[in-house]
């Protein structure tokens, strides 16, 4: 499978290894695939931003409880916060095209 997975913390880029990009596209993508209508995904940003959530699958928002966001969120959070030059988080953006 082709996919270019990037990720961005506070507006700066974090390179990525094989294996990392890997883990964050499974990660995500299992994720989104565990929520109702999210379907075949070929292009999905996910952002955060404080306690806030945005989720665009395939070029639509793709609505969420408050439950599913602080979980997400969480679990984003907590990934990227081990990576090797990654500080103090305020925001998130991984990109994902497959």
């Amino acid at each position: 499978m082709t996919r270019q997975v990037t990720l961005l913390v506070n507006d700066q880029p974090i390179a990525l290894d094989y294996f990392v990009q890997n883990f964050i596209d499974h990660t995500i993508c299992g994720i989104l695939a565990s929520l109702e209508g999210t379907g075949e995904m070929h292009d999905v940003e996910v952002s955060v931003e404080g306690d806030n959530l945005t989720i665009n699958l395939n070029n639509a928002l793709l609505p969420t409880n408050p439950f599913v966001t602080k979980i997400i969120r969480n679990i984003i959070v907590g990934m990227v916060s081990s990576l090797k030059g990654v500080g103090e988080i305020d925001k998130v953006n991984i990109i994902i095209k497959r």
